[in-house]
């Protein structure tokens, strides 16, 4: 039983941050701070806007990123890390060849 439930912790983490995309974000928005979207979009110039929104919901949904938005116009929206994203970038850091 043991290890089917460690098999689906690490199917749950690799679906978490999986695809071509995932880490990219979060490392920018890690050495940003916060950011924007349109800086984030240029920060990434092989991502479609789409893509780009997907991957930001998908990263949201799974409590990775805080998505903050002002009521203004023009439209302002704020991405940074949650807590639960900031423990992963620790551990990964510590996955480091050296």
């Amino acid at each position: 039983m043991n290890a089917t439930k460690h098999i689906c912790q690490v199917t749950s983490f690799t679906d978490m941050l999986g695809g071509k995309w995932k880490l990219i974000i979060i490392n920018i928005i890690r050495t940003r701070g916060v950011i924007r979207f349109g800086q984030l979009a240029a920060a990434i110039p092989n991502i479609s806007r789409k893509v780009l929104t997907d991957q930001l919901k998908s990263l949201e949904k799974d409590n990775l990123i805080k998505r903050k938005q002002y009521q203004q116009i023009p439209p302002k929206v704020e991405y940074s890390l949650t807590k639960k994203s900031k423990a992963y970038v620790l551990f990964l850091r510590q996955l480091k060849p050296g």
